[in-house]
């Protein structure tokens, strides 16, 4: 079963557009969404949270229609934003206070132990907490409600190493329990290497692939090597070359090919990074979206 389905989504700015976006995430996955600045992650999770309004498509969770269930779904899934979205004039306590009705499995005895384990003090005022704090608050508060998806938009952004590292062990644990799911956006493509399962890479606006993140891994190689081998032949095989004076290194999906015309070059596995890196700006059909007024709204497209 699929906890988020979301089919061709279209929205426009007056310089952007979502056109078409596909994709699910199905139950007991992290997903990773990927792509650069300004793709379109943010404005894809704001619609899916009803904070965008598309002019075509359709988005379901737990096989509900988005729009109709809206209620009864949001009082299902936990929300973890970059931004923390948080009265800054308030303390933990009051802010809790504040969301926590929302929702009709709150536990008190859940966010307290959040609380202590990410040692944070409810008597702390918003605006006195570090980055890192308050995205340790916006995730006990996501964790507190039994929430079975959690939607993340850049969680780990800004964050030092040991609380990225913290916050990764923390979904880990989440994913324990059956039935749950992940969507994950972010640039920090090296978290994804560590607790993805699923891949969704999504660039200008339009989706350019969904794939299961091992699969992905092994279709992808690094190749460096002597920059006077790369001729006609070999240099359509490659995604992306960078070339310098000591050579170049290139993305390919045709390893063996290389292996063959190139029996010198140095062959090695990719990163996420690499493999988002190798895809960005690649040509694609331009999608035509569903008939629908394509109001404009403020510019939050990244």
């Amino acid at each position: 079963m699929d906890v988020l389905q979301v089919q061709g989504l279209c929205k426009s700015y007056d310089k952007f557009a979502l056109r078409d976006v596909t994709f699910s995430v199905p139950e007991g996955c992290i997903a990773g969404f990927i792509g650069a600045n300004g793709a379109g992650k943010t404005t894809t999770l704001r619609s899916v949270l009803g904070l965008a309004r598309p002019s075509a498509g359709r988005i379901r969770l737990f096989g509900m229609d988005a729009e109709k269930n809206e209620k009864e779904i949001k009082d299902r899934i936990g929300v973890v934003f970059d931004d923390g979205q948080f009265y800054t004039e308030l303390t933990l306590k009051e802010m809790k206070n504040v969301l926590s009705p929302a929702y009709s499995s709150w536990s008190e005895q859940d966010f307290s132990r959040w609380m202590d384990r990410f040692e944070l003090s409810q008597r702390q005022k918003i605006s006195s907490l570090s980055r890192g704090m308050r995205m340790k608050f916006a995730l006990a508060l996501a964790l507190s409600h039994k929430a079975e998806f959690l939607l993340m938009d850049e969680p780990t952004s800004g964050l030092d190493p040991q609380i990225r590292n913290e916050f990764l062990d923390v979904l880990a644990g989440y994913m324990e329990h059956g039935g749950r799911g992940v969507l994950f956006s972010t640039h920090i493509t090296s978290d994804l290497d560590k607790v993805a399962d699923t891949l969704i890479m999504i660039d200008r606006g339009r989706i350019v692939f969904q794939e299961d993140k091992d699969v992905l891994m092994e279709s992808y190689r690094s190749v460096r090597g002597d920059t006077a081998a790369l001729n006609e032949e070999i240099r359509p095989l490659f995604m992306k070359i960078t070339e310098g004076s000591f050579g170049f290194t290139g993305i390919t999906k045709e390893a063996e090919r290389v292996r063959r015309l190139m029996p010198g070059a140095l062959i090695e596995k990719v990163s996420v990074e690499d493999i988002m890196l190798a895809n960005l700006g690649k040509e694609a059909p331009q999608p035509v979206c569903g008939h629908g007024q394509e109001e404009k709204e403020e510019t939050i497209y990244d």
